[in-house]
């Protein structure tokens, strides 16, 4: 965690809130009962993307009550956690992605939502955030 030493040296709280919330989030899921004190790789990307979510929709909130000192918190710690994910795939990259798999499962109108966010979600884990597959998908699939 030389990330931790650095933002603490800098004193850039924002940067340590998001670096402690990291640590704590990895400690808490290496300790629990059944894991056996090993995170594998997919977890640790599923525990940082719940960590993101997470401040996003306190982050809408916070928006939506006017408070922009808290906001801004969340803003900081969000770019702070997603340096630790893997690119996140643009919308254009999304849309032909999700074109593929609808092709694949031969979804054809939007009662078939359920077999391609099934495929989507396996495929594109980590790549992407759920609210945003399931929009384009549906997008795709009213078409």
């Amino acid at each position: 965690m030389g990330d931790l030493k650095t933002a603490m040296l800098a004193k850039d709280e924002g940067a340590l809130r998001g670096l402690r919330a990291i640590k704590a989030a990895i400690i808490l899921a290496k300790t629990s009962e059944g894991a056996g004190g090993e995170l594998k790789e997919e977890d640790e990307t599923k525990l940082l993307q719940k960590l993101v979510k997470q401040r996003k929709d306190s982050l809408e909130i916070f928006q939506q009550q006017g408070r922009a000192d808290l906001a801004k918190k969340e803003e900081e710690e969000i770019a702070v956690i997603e340096k630790f994910l893997p690119k996140q795939l643009d919308e254009a990259a999304l849309k032909a992605a999700l074109t593929k798999i609808i092709a694949e499962t031969g979804a054809s109108s939007p009662a078939d939502i359920g077999k391609v966010m099934g495929a989507a979600t396996k495929q594109l884990a980590g790549q992407a955030d759920g609210k945003a597959i399931s929009a384009a998908a549906k997008e795709l699939l009213s078409k």
